[in-house]
């Protein structure tokens, strides 16, 4: 940088605004701005009574399990026995911390009162940089990126409040022109949405909204108005997809600019970074003259031989270029496809993160997430028809330390990301007083020395050295000298944590909390000074031996961690799923393709946190709570439940095929009461978790059919390569394109290593258990018919309906699958099943030759 580096200066971290005299109970006590709402006890107590039955239930059937095994087929009953206590093990530890669920509600009347009051020309709510994250323009259409920069430009939050940065991890011109025209389109739908109040406020998702908004709106303006932005927006549409039409065609030379030069991401993998200010120059107003918030294109360095973390660290990237030229207190993240579906989104993070009670400690506030499908939100059902994980086990978690980080939908407290820990209670602060000013930086930053629990980081300054009063001039000589050492360690020690850029830890270190609007200098366009020193910070080495990706900013090695991380130094979250949806998916309907290549990613993921020696919950963070460590255990450890689950579909169809069982022949009346009981015990838990919840059935029975496909999928070939990643470093990716994909531009996220295989291998475990299943129930029908073994049809019968229970869950998604006429079906896969089943079956009846006794045959004969 040209010049002296900026010092470090002691700059006292904000407090939360003192409450006004509106915003105040009868006690003077600061009125909160959210509330968490316990369910209703009757519901609850029905619910852990249910639980508590099954519980006991399983204690008694495992009990009959294992004390009456089945003798001509021990290994079938082993294998049964063995499965089935994994997955109550597994249940159980998933149902702990879903015992003491709770509802959040927001008052942003008192938000508004509080920071927005009348009279006042600047609102004094915090800063917001929102990140935007694009990899791969082939697969991520740019007119959904946009739709999702235009609802965040849009938001309700004052402008001056709000920075969103787009980052194009793939460095595509394609998604540089198309948030260039996203920025000039702004211009015109932000004072529409602010003048008539529209939601949602993604340009798609509104005009596609099937009501008759003449109905409730008889204002001739607003008809005019509406009319002229939807023509509008469909030339837009066609000038994006004459954009996306001419990318296609990539020329020999490369892209060339308007200047003549080239693009500088004509090498995806081999590019200098870039960063360019779309909206926030000076002068930039709307067609109505309003404050226009920021815009910013991000695309971080990418060189051969360096390693960059796929989103992770294009994230941390974003969060050191916003700390040089916003530094919002707050950050949100989103991906290319989650548009802002309530514009008051932001304003319902700010009542948990800017609490004056609350929200020194809370890291993050965790948001619903919703797919495109369905209604536009206002229906009874919460717009996307609810999902066992946002509307059970998130409110479960919530009742504990907080929800877990799912990698979008999310804002962040900026503190939480560098890694400080929270502010503890106000009477705590003498301790920290004793302290010297080396230890107390040391104990907030790098976790070094003893760890002091009176930290209080919203109300104590930063000093760097303590003052001295020396009347000896020899010793003061000394102490100047001994104070120009400690700063020079000081320095150094920050620059080994944070990395090479005064600025940047000038700004960690400095006041946040970029008011959000009304100043004159708003929109002023960042110096270029500025600009070099957010170069500096996306290059490739600047994280070289720093702590970014293992102490500060996004884990490196899954999303989950990250949340993880901080509630090990004691912050607590927050679960927010407002009536109207805050985010929704731009996307319509994934393929099935892409739900088993993401199912894959999270997969893979959760294992590698699980085997980690710093991320995993089996045996790291030593501050959280048992309930809490199980919530994250059940997030890491999901995978493994696919070994269990996989063996135990496979099943039915070897029972059928051998005419062997895993049960005894004979049942006693009791036992028959006891497997009764046992079922409708889990039907009265499902019943009444619905029903606590409000999760409508079908959303239920959905969940449970995705669950049964991905483990035999995703999360099992997930186990083997989890192992193999920690064994050998080989990551194993599965993309999304088949054979007779064209070929792409080669997309950003693949150049760590990686070794990528075809979507279709996921399918060949759930199509041979399929395949065998069914092909077992007609065997074993037909056989049964055609011997008249008429007095083993009860035995038969159970049989057949465990094969039944899998074949329903599996054949909604695979006949999907085949049915889809945009890709080529993966016809190898079924081929491959087939093959499977018929090697095994004959390999069962070869084996079976050798070990059958010579004894006269019994009366239940192998079918094969």
């Amino acid at each position: 940088m040209d010049g002296e580096s900026p010092e470090i200066m002691p700059v006292e971290c904000p407090d939360p605004e003192p409450a006004s005299s509106e915003s105040v109970d009868d006690h003077g006590i600061p009125e909160p701005l959210s509330s968490r709402l316990s369910v209703p006890s009757g519901e609850l107590n029905l619910y852990r009574a249910a639980i508590a039955l099954r519980l006991v239930l399983l204690a008694a059937f495992f009990h009959y399990r294992v004390t009456r095994p089945v003798a001509d087929a021990h290994a079938l009953w082993l294998t049964s026995v063995a499965c089935e206590l994994w997955l109550a093990a597994s249940w159980l530890i998933a149902q702990l911390p879903k015992l003491s669920p709770a509802n959040r509600i927001t008052y942003l009347d008192r938000l508004a009162s509080r920071y927005e009051k009348d009279g006042e020309a600047a609102s004094r709510l915090a800063g917001v940089d929102v990140f935007v994250t694009a990899a791969d323009a082939a697969r991520e259409p740019p007119l959904a990126t946009a739709n999702t920069v235009l609802s965040v430009l849009a938001a309700d939050y004052p402008a001056g409040g709000v920075a969103c940065y787009v980052h194009d991890d793939g460095a595509d011109v394609l998604v540089f022109e198309s948030l260039f025209e996203a920025a000039g389109f702004a211009r015109r739908w932000i004072p529409f949405c602010r003048r008539h109040g529209v939601e949602p406020r993604a340009p798609e998702l509104y005009f596609a909204r099937g009501v008759d908004y003449l109905r409730d709106r008889a204002a001739p303006s607003f008809v005019k108005d509406r009319r002229a932005m939807k023509r509008e927006y469909e030339e837009f549409k066609v000038r994006m997809n004459h954009l996306a039409a001419r990318a296609r065609k990539v020329p020999e030379e490369g892209w060339i600019m308007s200047d003549g030069t080239p693009w500088p991401g004509n090498k995806p993998r081999d590019h200098p970074a870039m960063i360019q200010v779309l909206l926030g120059h000076p002068g930039d107003r709307d067609v109505d003259g309003g404050e226009l918030p920021r815009l910013f294109y991000v695309s971080r360095e990418k060189r051969p031989g360096f390693r960059h973390h796929g989103k992770a660290g294009a994230m941390n990237a974003l969060l050191r270029v916003s700390a040089v030229l916003t530094n919002g207190a707050y950050v949100l993240n989103l991906d290319y496809d989650h548009c802002v579906n309530s514009s008051s989104a932001l304003r319902e993070a700010m009542c948990f993160l800017m609490d004056p009670v609350a929200g020194n400690r809370t890291c993050f506030v965790q948001f619903a997430l919703r797919d495109g499908g369905g209604n536009d939100g206002d229906g009874d059902d919460g717009g996307g028809g609810g999902s066992v994980f946002f509307d059970i086990e998130m409110k479960g978690l919530d009742g504990i330390q907080g929800p877990v980080y799912v990698g979008s939908g999310c804002c962040f407290s900026r503190k939480a990301l560098y890694g400080f820990e929270p502010a503890a209670a106000a009477d705590d602060g003498d301790d920290m007083e004793t302290a010297g000013d080396w230890r107390r930086m040391c104990c907030c930053c790098f976790g070094m020395g003893k760890r002091m629990n009176a930290m209080r980081m919203s109300v104590s300054a930063v000093p760097l050295l303590d003052s001295e009063d020396d009347s000896d001039e020899q010793e003061a000589a000394a102490a100047g000298r001994r104070r120009r050492r400690r700063l020079r360690a000081y320095r150094a020690a920050l620059e080994r944590h944070f990395g090479q850029s005064p600025a940047f830890i000038a700004s960690a270190f400095g006041e946040q909390g970029r008011r959000g609007g009304g100043s004159p200098d708003a929109t002023v366009a960042p110096a270029r000074s500025l600009l070099k020193e957010a170069i500096h910070v996306v290059s490739c080495a600047f994280e070289e031996r720093t702590r970014w990706g293992k102490e500060i900013g996004w884990m490196y090695g899954g999303g989950v961690a990250t949340g993880f991380r901080m509630h090990a130094r004691g912050w607590s979250s927050a679960y927010c799923s407002p009536a109207r949806p805050a985010f929704r998916s731009y996307a319509r309907a994934c393929s099935p393709a892409d739900v088993l290549a993401g199912a894959s990613r999270r997969a893979v993921a959760a294992m590698g946190i699980l085997l980690s020696r710093r991320h995993s919950p089996v045996w790291a963070g030593r501050r959280l709570g048992i309930l809490q460590r199980l919530g994250y255990v059940t997030r890491v450890a999901y995978p493994l439940a696919s070994l269990p689950l996989t063996a135990y579909c496979a099943l039915p169809a070897v029972c059928l095929l051998t005419g062997k069982s895993t049960f005894p022949g004979d049942v006693s009346y009791l036992d028959g009461v006891l497997l009764i009981l046992l079922l409708f015990s889990v039907a009265a838990s499902v019943a009444l978790e619905l029903r606590w919840s409000r999760v409508p059935l079908r959303a239920w029975w959905r969940d449970e059919k995705l669950w049964v496909v991905t483990a035999t999928s995703a999360s099992l070939a997930a186990v083997f390569q989890g192992i193999l990643s920690a064994c050998t470093g080989i990551d194993v990716a599965f993309s999304t394109e088949t054979a007779a994909s064209p070929p792409k531009r080669p997309a950003a996220g693949d150049d760590d290593g990686e070794c990528t295989m075809r979507w279709t291998n996921l399918v060949v475990a759930p199509t041979s258990v399929v395949v065998a299943n069914v092909a077992g129930e007609v065997a074993a029908v037909a056989y049964g018919v055609d011997h008249g073994y008429y007095q083993s049809w009860g035995a038969l019968g159970a049989k057949l309906a465990l094969a039944g229970w899998v074949v329903a869950h599996l054949q909604g998604f695979l006949r999907r699958l085949l049915a889809r006429r945009d890709r080529a079906p993966p016809t190898i896969a079924v081929l491959w099943s087939v093959v499977f089943v018929s090697v095994a079956s004959l390999l069962w009846v070869h084996a079976a030759s050798f070990s059958a006794p010579t004894a006269a045959p019994t009366t239940e004969q192998p079918i094969l």
